[in-house]
This record gives structure tokens, sequence and C-alpha cells, in this order.
């Protein structure tokens, strides 16, 4: 057994972030959160802002914590969420607290861009990236057009896991994974392309370095050593984007698997050699992001858990206790009341139920009447969407898929990975939870030479887990809700 070695990692999300402590002996692997804090969005002058500093001043204080235990750290690794990015002017310093994504300034600049400036087929050609009104390429052009101070003096666009590696080493970089959420990248050059970035008034020379998963960054600095009590301690570029890190750790035994990373939003995808832009993954609204060891993550964002998330918040008189909400549903008739999880019309209703509630009586079904019919409809409409995306995946992909992995808080949820399972007529196996942190900790684990690759990270994650198996039952049935799923789909849509 080799000796262990220790690895910090900084695991960011739009809200909350969390350090985190992994312990590794070259057959196991061990979690321990380190600190765990609020990432609070600031709103002044009509605007919404993250407080880097705060960020920063969280990830100092985790070092501390872990310098006061006298554990000797072999690197430090950060992700964080995707698209935002900060300005640095050229004296070193940051121009403003970044903008979020939630900030109401792209709500109309994708729609604005693509008819004024390039259009939707040739941006999806250059970046196999499906379109979202906040993704960096509409954020900058919203800028560039309100003449933002920010964006007008700025030396440097640092994404957000390559600022914090800065503040932290002085070192300016950019992330393959993280620039792959952009929508500035070209998969097939690995680089950030020059039309698009001069289209929104920038060069190439306003980023840093390309570097990869697993490339050093740099070193803590001076100022950052004595106010931890840490020494010179390596900072590696892990999968920046967390969705990268968590597919980094799904822990397949080869590569003929689906991921759906579930919560409340759920992620399916597949891990490709090249990215796959085409007429039919332009149509059906696929994306290609940046993978470890230059994979491509092809996958499609879905609504998740968000549904039934935000349903539990208005009602009054539903079980809290998540298991009695299940048992409820369980009795319920399958398959009476069916939707289409991805309509706009529960992108953000005033109110979850009776969206849902609308929708059953547009298209002619059952009308949910409570908590547990609603909760039913919710679970059998996932598993069915899931279906439907297994599907474009299976017909798209260059081998046969065997196995679906589904990682993160939605893993512990058994009745939806079974009913997944019987969807998709696919063997499910659900775990680890705790995907991003553990890829996030593998790469540096990669880069310290303690793993060999990908597929040794991998079987060493599924070491140190048990992952929960679900069976495909009942096709028949399933299969029959799935065709009348897509009708009741096609009938709502034709309806509008």
């Amino acid at each position: 057994m080799e000796a262990k070695q220790y690895f910090f990692a900084v695991d960011l999300g739009a809200t909350s972030g969390r350090t985190i402590l992994g312990t590794l002996d070259g057959e196991s692997i061990e979690l321990e959160e380190v600190t765990r804090f609020p990432n609070n969005l600031v709103e002044q002058g009509g605007h919404f802002y993250w407080d880097i500093h705060a960020l920063y001043f969280e990830i100092i204080r985790g070092l501390k914590d872990v310098a006061k235990r006298h554990v000797e750290i072999t690197s430090i690794g950060i992700d964080t969420w995707g698209v935002d990015f900060v300005f640095v002017g050229d004296d070193n310093a940051i121009l403003r607290n970044p903008r979020a994504y939630r900030d109401p300034i792209t709500f109309d600049a994708m729609d604005d861009y693509l008819k004024n400036v390039v259009s939707k087929k040739e941006v999806y050609d250059v970046t196999g990236i499906q379109f979202m009104y906040f993704n960096s390429l509409f954020q900058l052009y919203a800028m560039q057009q309100e003449g933002n101070s920010a964006f007008k003096n700025a030396s440097d666009v640092l994404f957000m896991p390559d600022a914090l590696s800065w503040m932290l080493t002085g070192n300016k970089v950019c992330e393959y994974t993280i620039a792959s959420t952009s929508q500035l990248l070209d998969p097939r050059t690995k680089e950030l392309d020059e039309r698009l970035l001069h289209s929104v008034g920038l060069t190439r020379s306003k980023f840093g370095k390309m570097v990869f998963p697993g490339e050093l960054v740099g070193t803590l600095t001076e100022e950052v050593q004595r106010m931890t009590g840490l020494g010179p301690v390596p900072v590696i570029a892990v999968a920046g984007h967390d969705t990268g890190s968590a597919v980094a750790a799904v822990p397949a035994k080869d590569e003929h698997f689906a991921y759906l990373s579930s919560g409340t939003w759920s992620l399916m995808g597949i891990e490709t050699k090249q990215a796959i832009i085409n007429d039919l993954s332009y149509e059906r609204d696929f994306t290609n992001e940046g993978g470890i060891e230059g994979t491509t993550r092809f996958l499609k964002n879905i609504c998740g858990m968000w549904l039934l998330e935000r349903c539990r918040k208005e009602w009054t008189d539903a079980p809290q206790d998540y298991s009695v909400l299940i048992a409820d549903a369980v009795k319920i008739p399958a398959f009476q009341s069916l939707i289409n999880p991805d309509d706009a019309m529960f992108a953000n209703p005033a109110n979850m139920q009776e969206a849902i509630r609308e929708y059953c009586e547009k298209t002619g079904q059952h009308v949910p009447a409570d908590y547990a019919e609603i909760t039913r409809c919710i679970f059998d409409s996932l598993a069915l969407r899931y279906k439907q995306v297994f599907n474009y995946l299976a017909e798209m992909a260059s081998f046969p898929i065997e196995t679906l992995h589904i990682i993160g808080g939605g893993s512990r949820n058994d009745l939806l990975n079974q009913f997944t399972a019987n969807a998709t007529g696919t063997v499910v196996l659900a775990g680890p939870t705790e995907g991003t942190a553990l890829g996030n900790i593998m790469v540096q684990a990669k880069a310290s030479g303690m793993v060999k690759d990908i597929w040794d990270m991998r079987r060493i994650i599924a070491n140190s887990l048990d992952l929960k198996r679900f069976e495909p039952h009942d096709q028949g049935a399933w299969d029959a809700a799935f065709s009348r799923y897509l009708e009741i789909v096609k009938q709502k849509q034709q309806s509008e």
C-alpha cells in the first residue's frame, strides 16, 4: 500500500461552497468536509454580483484549518459553476466584483446577438454549445453594448476558478473545461475562437494560457503562505467546471456508459473522444463541453428535481419526511398524468403545482389533485424524459451504451433510479453522491503521479464506495407509457 497523500479541494456552487480534504492511499479515497459556507449573490444598482473576495477569504480559512492539523497537503484544486468571469486591470487589481449569470442584462442579449452579429447556426458549428442566455458570449456582448467600465478597462479576463487560482498563486491561466462552457471555445482546436472573441470586442491575448486538467498553475504566493501557515503548496488546474470534475468521478469500468448527474438540474450525456457537432445535435440542442484527458462531455441539460423542490415549498399538507412522501406517491396508479419536465411553463412559474395541473388539463389528462399524485406525475415524467434523451444519446454515440451511471445528490433517490432503469431498459448504477469533490481530488492525484489515468481514477473511486444496482423491470408498460408521453408532448407543442 502506498503512503497516504492529502489533497485539498475547493468546490464552489452557485449557492454554497465547501473545502474538502481528500486522503488517498493508492487503493481507496476518503473525503472529509473541512468548511462549508454560503455563496451569496450581491444585488446592487439593478445588477447581481458574486463576492469574489468573500470566496477567497473562505478558501484561506479552509487552508488555515488544514495547516493547524499539521497535515501536509500535496496540492490544491478549485472547481466552480460555469460561464462567469472576472475582469482584471493592467495594475493587477480586480476591477469590480464579477457579474453573476443571473444578472438581468443578459435576458435579451442572446437573441440580439444571434440576430445582428453571428447567426445561431454559425455559433453552434464553431462551439457545439447549447444556447443559454447567460453563456459568457452573451454576457460579454451585453457588457460591450452597455459600455461597461470594467469590460472597457480589462487587461485580463479570468473564468471563476482561474481567478481564484490567480489570487492564490499570482499566475493567470485559462483552464480548458471551464472555458468550454463560455460558448467561445472550438472543441476541435481546443482554443478560444478569434472570430467570436472579436465579435464582442476582445482578443485572445486578454485570456490566460490554455491549460488542461492536471497541469500546474503555480504555487501559493508568499502572502498566502504567511496568511495560512502553509508552505509553497502547488495549485493544480483540475477540471475547473464542476460538472467536468463530477463526470471524471463516474466509476465506470469502460467507455460503454452514459451518465446522469442528478440534482436540482439533471445533466445526461456520454464521454467521447471527439466533439459531436452536426445538424442532429444542433436540432436537439446538445452541448459539447470539455472533459479530462482531452475528452468531450456530450450532454443535454434536463430539468431535474427542481419540479419537486418547488412543489414542496408550496405544499402545506404534504409530509416533510421524504420517505413518507415517496411511499404515498408509490400508491398512486402509474402514468395517469404525464408532463414534459423541460416545457417552458415549468422554468420559473409563480406556482409549480398549478403549472403542472394546467399542463395536464391542456393535454386532456387526469389533473393531479394532491401532493401524492403530483409527486407520482413528476417521477414518472422525469424517467420518461430521461428515456427520450437516453435514446438520443444511443442514436448519436459511436459505441453501445450498456450502463447508466447516476451521480450526485439524486443518486440517493432509489425510486427514481428504479424508474429510470425501467424506462431506459438499462442497468443503472447509483453513486457517488460526492462526485465533484472526488473528481477534483483525483485529477490532483494524477498530477502528483499517484494515479495513472482516468480509468485508474475510476477504479479507485469504485473501490471506495458501494454502488447501488437497479435492473430494469416492466418493459412493456414503460414502453407503452413512453409512446403516450411523446404524443402528449407533441399535442402540447402543437397547441402553442
